[in-house]
């Protein structure tokens, strides 16, 4: 934690606390999909994230 501003820190342990929806959970995993392969490639985009999200989820589970 951070001592230089108490308040935020406050802050940031309430939010750990906050229970996320399945939709909130998966939003948060396509930003950070499309944040992290944004940032090495640059012609990536949200729809192309959103597409392949979708075709994943499609694909059977995989039980080994």
């Amino acid at each position: 934690m951070s001592r230089k501003n108490p308040a935020l820190d406050v802050l940031v342990e309430a939010a750990k606390k906050v229970p996320l929806t399945p939709e909130q959970r998966e939003q948060q995993r396509r930003s950070f999909a499309f944040g992290n392969t944004a940032f090495e490639n640059s012609l990536i985009t949200r729809e192309m994230i959103d597409q392949q999200a979708e075709a994943l989820a499609r694909q059977p589970a995989d039980d080994d």
